[in-house]
């Protein structure tokens, strides 16, 4: 609940505190008032008989309102007989004595709290009867032409009082009953907002493993794409030159010397990239050169490895790439020019780069054997494995990869991504 919803249920609570205070000890207050008064003018305005009958009415109003207190309820039992007792007596205590209408002042204030809706007025107006009786010069009864007039002008005074104060109450009673309804809507909203905490408390938690487990197995699906792409293509790589070197040993040892250069250089490069690899760092290739440079060494070094002819073209003016879509792009390169090398025995094969507006693009063409695209297994997000595992990179840059190819008609794979620039 807001501080301002629980200033203003402590305001309603106080002022419903104090009213009840003077509902319980009021009638008492002013029971004693009256009769105060009363007994400093009996001499004056009292016979004996009166004087008498005060006798027997202020114990029989004050044993009234002690069982009054006693017998009640907080929703009331029999209030209106309450009410008409009072007022009976507080009419008959007037009659006696004009001071004793201290006491009816009463009936004005609880009137609308003790009777039935219907009875308000009529308790109200009887207040009223009693108030300018003891109010028009000789009290009840009045005795000449005068006091009448003073009595019809009094009650006509105080029945406009008790319209008023019938308006009162029935505006407190509303306002009363808007603030109840103010403050169970508030507590509702509390007990929703509650709930509602709770259970975003629960989904937060929720989202927070599961964006735990997402991180944790994009994690693994990069290194997997990256221990691919360069710890197992190197080992391919040094054990092509070892067996080369094998084959050459005997019949020509410098050739198999320099196959022993290239698997020591792979054997360096793979662990170079497979330390980049954990740290999420930038290929090698790209920590020195842009993607052309770089793309041109990796052909070129593919070439001498498997000894097939390769040709790297540039179309369009190269800008600097964001280092996420070179990277992407030159791993893409690097795993089609080691799936021809392995699967295609070609002959020839082609690199281009071409920048192309908001698009950039990476050709890879061979003229081997080519392959059924349909005979391929489905990829299933393992990492970077084969043609799926390349098109699984392109897709984290919103970009995609096509294959045209065939048996016996070689094999092109295009590679799209956005042209996103070096900040």
């Amino acid at each position: 609940m807001s501080a301002r919803g629980t200033e203003a249920v402590i305001r309603v609570e106080t002022a419903e505190q104090w009213w009840e205070r003077f509902f319980r000890y009021g009638p008492y207050g002013l029971l004693a008032l009256a009769t105060a008064v009363s007994a400093v003018t009996a001499g004056l305005i009292m016979s004996r008989r009166d004087v008498y009958a005060t006798w027997v009415l202020v114990p029989a109003a004050l044993v009234l309102q002690l069982w009054w207190g006693r017998v009640r309820t907080p929703a009331g039992r029999r209030p209106q007989c309450y009410f008409v007792a009072r007022t009976l007596l507080a009419f008959a205590l007037t009659w006696c004595n004009p001071f004793f209408a201290i006491f009816v002042i009463a009936g004005y204030f609880d009137a609308g709290r003790l009777l039935p809706r219907r009875g308000v007025r009529a308790g109200l107006l009887a207040t009223a009867v009693i108030m300018a009786g003891s109010q028009s010069g000789s009290g009840l009864p009045p005795v000449s032409l005068m006091n009448w007039i003073a009595f019809v002008i009094l009650f006509a005074l105080h029945a406009t009082l008790t319209m008023v104060f019938a308006q009162i109450n029935n505006r407190e009673a509303e306002q009363s009953r808007t603030q109840s309804d103010t403050i169970a809507a508030l507590e509702s909203a509390n007990a929703r907002l509650e709930q509602a905490m709770a259970e975003n408390a629960g989904l937060h938690a929720q989202l927070l493993v599961q964006a735990r487990e997402a991180g944790v197995a994009d994690e693994r699906g990069r290194l997997a794409a990256e221990i691919h792409d360069t710890i197992a293509q190197g080992l391919t790589g040094i054990i092509a030159q070892l067996q080369a070197v094998t084959s050459a040993a005997a019949t020509d040892p410098e050739l198999a010397g320099e196959h022993l250069v290239r698997a020591t250089a792979l054997a360096r490069h793979s662990l170079g990239e497979a330390r980049r690899s954990v740290h999420n760092l930038v290929p090698a290739a790209l920590e020195h050169d842009d993607l052309p440079a770089a793309l041109e060494k990796t052909v070129t070094n593919w070439s001498e490895r498997t000894g097939v002819r390769a040709e790297f073209t540039v179309t369009g003016t190269a800008e600097p790439l964001h280092d996420e879509v070179g990277a992407t792009l030159l791993r893409i390169a690097e795993e089609a020019l080691a799936n021809a090398g392995r699967h295609a025995a070609a002959s020839r094969t082609g690199v281009t780069l071409s920048y192309m507006g908001d698009e950039i693009t990476l050709d890879v063409r061979d003229d081997g054997c080519g392959f059924d695209p349909g005979a391929l297994e489905p990829y299933r997000g393992a990492g970077g494995f084969g043609l799926g595992g390349m098109r699984a990179r392109a897709e984290r840059i919103a970009g995609t990869v096509e294959v045209e190819t065939g048996p016996g008609l070689g094999t092109a794979v295009c590679a799209r991504v956005p042209l996103v620039r070096h900040d």
